[in-house]
């Protein structure tokens, strides 16, 4: 089974965001009031394959987790933990705070979930006792690699659906 490259996931997760971004500005009413946002004439190529995709990815990610919790910053701080364990690095509990936007105690309390979840595990580091270590589970890497082997493979087969 195929899985996705790191780069390939921050290439997902950047297109994502940007996607996010533009129906954020659409939605923000950016023309007078109760007007519509204008709708686009041409069709940004791929456009719609990405919505149904990014549909499916969040739809697959309820269902393979179980959880309706693991969405936004919760989610992005297991994305951080999966590319820290690919890569054989350490993420600390404000890193993944910092990374996944949001105030070092919102984070605590995201990490707490993942922990109830047996997804992450905390650690204190041995260099600087003030600090925890967040890793993933033995149980987390085997969700989130079955996940992404899900997501590799409704990729290569999202030109079947299309037509």
């Amino acid at each position: 089974m195929q899985q996705f490259s790191n780069v390939e996931i921050a290439e997902i997760k950047s297109r994502i965001d940007q996607i996010q971004e533009m129906l954020a500005t659409n939605a923000g009413g950016t023309g007078p009031a109760g007007s519509q946002p204008d709708r686009i004439d041409a069709p940004v190529p791929g456009l719609l394959e990405q919505l149904n995709f990014s549909l499916q990815m969040r739809r697959t990610r309820r269902s393979h987790f179980g959880s309706n919790q693991l969405t936004g910053p919760t989610w992005d701080m297991l994305l951080d933990l999966m590319l820290a364990k690919t890569n054989d690095r350490e993420l600390s509990a404000s890193d993944l705070a910092t990374g996944a936007g949001v105030p070092l105690s919102s984070g605590l309390r995201m990490i707490a979930l993942l922990e109830q979840l047996d997804l992450a595990e905390r650690f204190t580091d041995e260099r600087d006792r003030r600090r925890s270590i967040v890793r993933l589970t033995d149980h987390g890497v085997d969700r989130m690699t079955r996940y992404f082997e899900k997501m590799g493979d409704a990729w290569s087969s999202r030109r079947r659906y299309a037509m």
